[in-house]
């Protein structure tokens, strides 16, 4: 598999997320070609502003290796994670982002995201920086996921 197919999985865990009526977030733990964990973001279901799909999916790898460090692990996700996210995935050593869909304004003015900050920008002044990857090929089918969420919203 590469990194188109396991973006993928992380897209199908978005779904998965709505439809358990979760955000429209998905995420993927992938180290040496094995799947370790699989996250869905349950938080505003859950009442736990953590439990975000990049960090459940974190959590989760770290349990199944019995470690808190994935160092040469990749973190897929359905959209750009927000900052506590990409903190969460720089402290368990996360060597890798990939990400399907960019964060929007109409998403930052929403309040899906805390704010503007770019995660470059904290890459940047990590010691530790995280390759970062943008592949837009299911940009579309993820903000149109989004939409979906926000119309069973109302």
């Amino acid at each position: 598999m590469n990194d188109k197919d396991y973006l993928k999985l992380a897209v199908e865990q978005a779904k998965k997320s709505v439809h358990e009526g979760g955000f429209p977030a998905g995420a993927v733990v992938v180290k040496d070609g094995k799947v370790l964990s699989e996250g869905v973001s349950l938080g505003w279901k859950l009442n736990d502003p953590t439990e975000h799909a990049e960090t459940s999916a974190i959590r989760k790898a770290c349990k199944a290796i019995g470690s808190s460090n994935l160092e040469g692990a990749v973190l897929y996700e359905s959209l750009e994670c927000c900052n506590m996210c990409f903190s969460v995935a720089n402290w368990g050593g996360i060597s890798k982002i990939v990400y399907a869909c960019q964060k929007t304004p109409e998403m930052v003015k929403n309040f899906y995201y805390e704010g503007v900050t770019d995660n470059q920008v904290l890459n940047s002044n990590n010691n530790r920086k995280i390759e970062v990857v943008f592949i837009p090929d299911f940009e579309q089918e993820c903000l149109d996921l989004v939409k979906e969420w926000e119309h069973k919203q109302k």
